[in-house]
């Protein structure tokens, strides 16, 4: 295939004029238009395709989301995955890391190995869907003042065993693990664990001081930054101010229009600026759904537009997909799109270690790719492993 005369995301994330050639599922040349002509002459017309009025950008990867199209992670059955990966390719979201929730240990357990399974047989069988490259561990070792829509009984202090033993029966899928740094045993897991996976700040009540010692303890990320957690203050900076002083630290945004006000959103990109923020979704079942009820982990949630809510008003994930908060946040919310895309595509795959293969356009890597309409940013095609699928 040869996707041609796109404004193509280049890999210091700027819009440039070109044509991109892809060979089986990998990209395998980035060229000048006027020196495609010659080229063009090897393809047959259906794998020419003309991109003009298009921007082209890398397939998005959320790193943060529970579920969509009445289906969620935890589940954990290869059909909940199937419609979850099959929708987000659909709306461009090339790979996924979806989140569990705070649940029974035997529970998290049988997700787990569930998804091992799955990722040894995707690759024969998901020419249509998101290449599941991770699970997002968030919880249970959470704070029970801060749990949000988190279920309080199985809420358990940080346990670096239980951990380990869901990591191996995930075999290695699991990349991230939210903890709240104040709860009893959080800075020696932090410590004993830093290398093995991305430690993220969670609901959590952690002032300023526990904050940043958990940062330098090795604590290098955020989970929905300024949900779950308290508010940035100028007597009490929290976990804000820790994760804004240390250029280590990763942040989420949840850009749904919902769960943070669009100034905020703009200040936050002043403050840590486009290369530190991680754009995610956060949806549950509903994304994709009718108004109604659903659930997520276990608790009843209405949905209304693009609000879920527990039965106390409590925000319980969103109901919108990571393309659509991509759109949120430039057409809304006055962030650039070269901004909006790294933060989507380059930044979550850098922050789950799996860039060398996705979230980039460059010669070698996976030919997951989105045309966006220039004047609308509607998707208007995307590449899957090479191959178009929509």
């Amino acid at each position: 295939m040869i996707i041609k005369n796109a404004d193509v995301f280049m890999k210091d994330a700027h819009f440039e004029k070109k044509d991109v050639v892809i060979s089986g599922q990998t990209i395998t040349d980035i060229i000048d238009p006027q020196d495609s002509a010659a080229l063009k002459q090897c393809f047959p017309d259906e794998d020419i395709v003309d991109a003009s009025g298009c921007y082209l950008i890398p397939g998005l990867t959320d790193i943060h989301f529970h579920g969509c199209m009445g289906h969620d992670f935890c589940e954990g059955t290869k059909e909940a995955i199937d419609v979850m990966a099959a929708y987000e390719a659909s709306q461009g979201v090339t790979t996924i890391c979806p989140a569990t929730m705070t649940l029974a240990k035997e529970t998290l357990s049988a997700i787990c190995k569930n998804a091992a399974q799955y990722s040894r047989t995707q690759d024969t069988n998901s020419d249509e869907k998101a290449v599941l490259v991770g699970i997002n561990l968030e919880g249970p070792f959470i704070s029970l003042k801060k749990k949000g829509a988190q279920n309080p009984e199985f809420i358990h202090c940080p346990d670096i065993d239980m951990f380990r033993q869901l990591k191996a029966e995930s075999e290695d899928l699991v990349k991230t693990i939210a903890i709240a740094p104040e709860e009893p045993g959080a800075m020696e897991f932090i410590d004993t664990l830093k290398d093995d996976v991305v430690i993220s700040i969670a609901h959590t009540t952690a002032d300023y001081d526990t904050a940043k010692a958990a940062i330098d303890h090795g604590a290098h990320h955020v989970t929905h930054l300024y949900n779950a957690m308290p508010p940035l203050a100028h007597r009490e900076p929290g976990v804000i101010g820790a994760a804004c002083e240390n250029d280590a630290c990763h942040v989420e945004l949840i850009c749904d229009g919902i769960h943070i006000h669009p100034a905020t959103v703009r200040t936050t990109f002043k403050m840590f600026g486009d290369d530190r923020i991680i754009l995610i979704s956060d949806s549950m079942e509903a994304t994709g759904m009718p108004d109604g009820q659903y659930a997520l982990g276990g608790l009843p949630v209405t949905v209304k537009g693009n609000h879920a809510t527990l039965a106390d008003g409590t925000l319980a994930g969103s109901a919108t997909n990571l393309m659509d908060c991509l759109r949120t946040v430039v057409k809304c919310m006055g962030i650039p799109l070269e901004s909006a895309v790294k933060c989507a595509a380059v930044n979550p795959a850098k922050e789950i270690g799996i860039f060398d293969r996705y979230g980039s356009i460059e010669n070698g890597k996976m030919a997951n790719l989105v045309l966006l309409k220039k004047d609308s940013l509607d998707t208007a095609g995307v590449v899957l492993r090479g191959k178009r699928i929509l």
